[in-house]
């Protein structure tokens, strides 16, 4: 990362970039564009060989196999192998990616993270004006497998940093630590170190057919037992080789390590990539022991699922006058079609994927107090509603891939009027989505706050139309 580089931003690629591989287990040759993305849009795999090029977001609650590396999938979308390439986008800085894929698995290039901070670096990395909403823990999350003698815990940190520690009873292994305690420290500490795996695994993944793709370059494979020559003849075979080989030190092919502790890294990779899918950035000091895909994923879940359940009480939107605006009014009139007397946003100040806030500032000016209650003016609760859907409005174009859209209410739910809004008040609209986009639909939660009180509320629906 550049010495410049400010964490509390939110950044996308500065172009487009493509790399093309063989994925590990389906040994089928795909080709791969990392496209820059707007702020809030998080990272999603868009299938473009399939019909309607449907997406699916890096979402931990979409994880269904965790059995060869991590698969997203829903519907008639999979998308496997995906925790190398988004360790590489944490690890690079990048929070906005839109990564269109011709194929089910992302490439394997070396087993490693390298080949895609690579790219990512060459291409760079763009500031964008979106600030960055960090989610501090702030107690001890921990999740424990007996059955694997897994232990994952997430301290209280003014930062966010990993300590893994691996133990397999293997010979040629040890017990081995690796820590990462700055993210700009990834590409060159973290990213180069590949996938291993045991010789036995190997055999078994052969049985199986289940590593097409796989080659003698792109993992580490261990070897803490005596092998015979005709197991040799059937890995060279394999793998297209004339010979394999296996040094005193226990390596398949006499295979150099990049760090000694490389396996150790490379689990630490893995955990970064598969924390990528709770969705929010964290500040917190993560220490693993003995990790993998399916306990990394749990992990992730638990503290997505602790988030959102103590959201609530740290939910309500600060206003900063003085801060810098992520969408300024003429930014907003870009996105929206409304113009006076029926804009009624004057600023964004935050924005994920799945959030946003804005603030409207309420006047004696207003036009419609003249008629509302003469002597006693009071915001009208329709209007307060269509300044919720506006600011929804944002939020659901921004999420989109490309195109200029429009969004059209269909209905509002469950709408409640706590406390009247009147001239002098700063309304701070919020609107977060309830559910995942689908098919141009969004549902959202609606609220207006002045201060910390709780002036409205609702549930809305809106359909997405791209313009023509």
């Amino acid at each position: 990362m550049d010495k410049n580089f400010n964490a509390d931003k939110q950044h996308t690629l500065a172009k487009s970039v493509s790399i093309s591989g063989t994925g590990l287990h389906t040994g089928i040759n795909v080709d791969m564009t990392l496209k820059p993305a707007n702020a809030g849009f998080g990272f999603q795999f868009q299938r473009m060989d399939l019909p309607g090029k449907p997406v699916i977001k890096a979402d931990c609650d979409l994880v269904t196999d965790t059995s060869r590396g991590t698969t997203l999938e829903q519907g008639d979308v999979k998308v496997s192998t995906v925790e190398h390439l988004l360790a590489a986008l944490v690890g690079m800085g990048v929070d906005n990616c839109l990564v269109e894929i011709n194929g089910p698995e992302i490439p394997i290039i070396d087993g490693s993270s390298k080949p895609f901070t690579d790219i990512i670096e060459e291409t760079g990395v763009a500031e964008q004006e979106a600030a960055k909403i960090w989610y501090s823990i702030d107690t001890n999350i921990s999740f424990y497998d007996d059955a694997k003698r897994v232990e994952m815990t997430a301290l209280p940190s003014t930062s966010y940093h990993l300590t893994t520690l691996i133990d397999f009873n293997s010979p040629v292994l040890g017990t081995q630590h690796a820590s990462l305690k700055l993210m700009k420290d990834f590409k060159m500490e973290i990213a180069p170190c590949r996938t291993f795996c045991f010789l036995h695994e190997l055999e078994m993944l052969l049985d199986n057919n289940l590593i097409k793709g796989g080659d003698i370059n792109n993992a580490i494979v261990v070897v803490d037992k005596p092998v015979t020559s005709e197991e040799m003849d059937r890995l060279a075979k394999a793998f297209g080789r004339k010979k394999v080989e296996i040094k005193s030190e226990g390596y398949l092919n006499n295979l150099e390590l990049r760090f000694p502790n490389e396996p150790a890294r490379h689990k630490l990779l893995d955990v970064v990539g598969d924390l990528a899918l709770i969705g929010v950035p964290i500040k917190a000091h993560i220490i693993a022991n003995r990790p993998g895909h399916s306990s990394n994923v749990k992990f992730a879940q638990l503290i997505k699922q602790y988030i959102k359940k103590n959201k609530h009480t740290k939910d309500i939107p600060v206003y900063d006058p003085s801060q810098q605006p992520i969408f300024t009014l003429e930014q907003i009139e870009k996105t929206l079609p409304h113009r006076f007397p029926f804009l009624l946003v004057d600023k964004i100040i935050q924005l994920s994927d799945t959030q946003i806030v804005g603030i409207k500032n309420v006047t004696f000016n207003e036009y419609f107090f003249q008629g509302h209650f003469p002597g006693n003016p009071v915001m009208p609760g329709v209007l307060q509603i269509e300044a919720l859907a506006q600011t929804g409005g944002i939020l659901c174009i921004n999420s989109m891939p490309e195109g200029q859209y429009d969004t059209y209410f269909l209905k509002v739910d469950n709408c409640k009027f706590k406390q009247k809004v009147v001239p002098g008040d700063t309304m701070i609209l919020k609107m977060e989505l309830i559910e995942p986009i689908r098919r141009g639909i969004c549902v959202m939660r609606g609220s207006v706050y002045v201060g910390n009180k709780l002036c409205t509320e609702g549930e809305f629906t809106a359909q997405l139309v791209k313009r023509s």
